[in-house]
């Protein structure tokens, strides 16, 4: 494996570098204090390819691979978590699912306009009731002729209110039978489908965070993405792939916080000097580099796994629980090296400390996470962890 970027990966990783500082950096305070969420950035976005990477050109999207994608999540995340966070759901949950399990008439009506950000993309599966136990899902789908009618809610959902385009994971079959769900396409103004309650949240809060409200609506059996009760196991796959963008993510987000901090441990004085050169803060400063060359590492290997048919499932999995926790013990560590000032609003550390706790949550906890893993190792033999 070559660690060194290629002419095209460091293209789009300047390219949104430098958006990000001219389209995003000086109106982040202000998004995350109305947790306002910055419906018009994504139409830019979409101008720039960002909106569907993944895409490919036939359907109007840019083409590109996991490792430009998660690159580009990156130096957003480095900005600000809560756009690198909706650019992710918009890519690799909504679109990634059209993308991956829909036919040929659902990809040319459904992809165009959301690789163009014209449509912004949603992806429900959690409930009230059920965060990582998706098999007791309530939310339901009944076949009535050529229709199907959804009842029922969805929680915790990215884009809940302004997605144009919704995947919904539905039970069509009997509770805790993994062949009882399927996945289905609504469209924002179908009459019984709504918006529901917006989450006041800790972090992530100019990524909007809403419910999902169906209440006996009524959609086309054209709707059904694949087969009825593949909704489970597409879902699955689906998430496997997401996981390596919340790596990605929470890889940002401890960039970012790392950089802000390094900067200032070079700046502030104390006792004649920079803080830098105390072994308290030096210390400090070494752990965060190497949590961010280890995230970077599996990272890398998700991406390639995915790539070039490897075990995904396992990778992104390792990606994601060692990028998330990371994440926050470098924010953490960020706010201490500021002391004081990282308290305050006046400095972006403590931004970067809300919004890295919903690393290790979203998309599944990092308690799945391992679960996922050491259920790997136990079936796959004691060399599983070997590339």
């Amino acid at each position: 494996m070559t660690f060194q970027e290629n002419d095209t990966l460091s293209a789009i990783r300047s390219m949104v570098r430098d958006f990000a500082a001219q389209e995003m950096e000086q109106h982040i305070l202000d998004w995350d204090e109305r947790q306002h969420f910055p419906r018009e950035l994504f139409g830019k976005m979409g101008e720039l390819g960002l909106m569907g990477m993944l895409v490919p050109e036939q359907y109007g999207g840019t083409g590109l691979g996991y490792p430009e994608y998660v690159a580009a999540i990156e130096e957003l995340a480095a900005v600000c978590g809560s756009i690198g966070l909706s650019m992710a759901a918009h890519n690799s949950l909504c679109t990634n699912h059209i993308l991956t399990f829909g036919n040929e008439d659902q990809k040319q009506r459904y992809l165009p306009k959301l690789a163009s950000g014209e449509h912004i993309g949603a992806w429900g599966l959690t409930e009230a009731g059920t965060g990582s136990d998706a098999m007791r899902m309530r939310c339901t789908a009944v076949r009535d002729g050529d229709d199907w009618i959804l009842n029922g809610t969805k929680n915790w959902i990215t884009h809940g209110i302004s997605g144009d385009v919704v995947v919904v994971l539905v039970r069509t079959g009997e509770l805790l039978d993994s062949r009882g769900i399927s996945a289905f396409v609504v469209e924002r103004g179908t009459p019984g489908f709504k918006g529901g309650k917006k989450e006041n949240k800790l972090g992530m809060r100019s990524s909007e965070t809403a419910e999902l409200i169906f209440e006996d609506c009524r959609i086309p059996a054209s709707n059904l993405l694949g087969q009825e009760g593949d909704g489970f196991i597409q879902a699955m796959k689906i998430l496997d792939g997401g996981r390596i963008s919340i790596a990605a993510l929470s890889l940002g987000i401890g960039r970012g916080a790392y950089d802000a901090a390094r900067k200032y441990a070079l700046q502030r004085e104390q006792f004649g000097q920079p803080i830098a050169h105390f072994q308290g803060v030096g210390f400090k400063l070494a752990d965060m580099a190497v949590d961010l060359e280890a995230s970077r590492g599996l990272i890398a290997k998700a991406c390639h796994a995915k790539s070039h048919g490897g075990d995904v499932t396992r990778f992104g999995a390792m990606a994601k629980y060692m990028a998330s926790e990371a994440c926050v013990r470098i924010a953490t560590d960020a706010v201490q090296v500021f002391g004081g000032y990282g308290y305050t609003k006046d400095f972006p550390v403590e931004k970067f400390y809300r919004d890295s706790k919903l690393c290790t949550i979203g998309e599944g906890t990092s308690e799945i996470q391992k679960l996922v893993i050491s259920r790997g190792l136990v079936k796959n033999g004691p060399h599983s962890a070997d590339s």
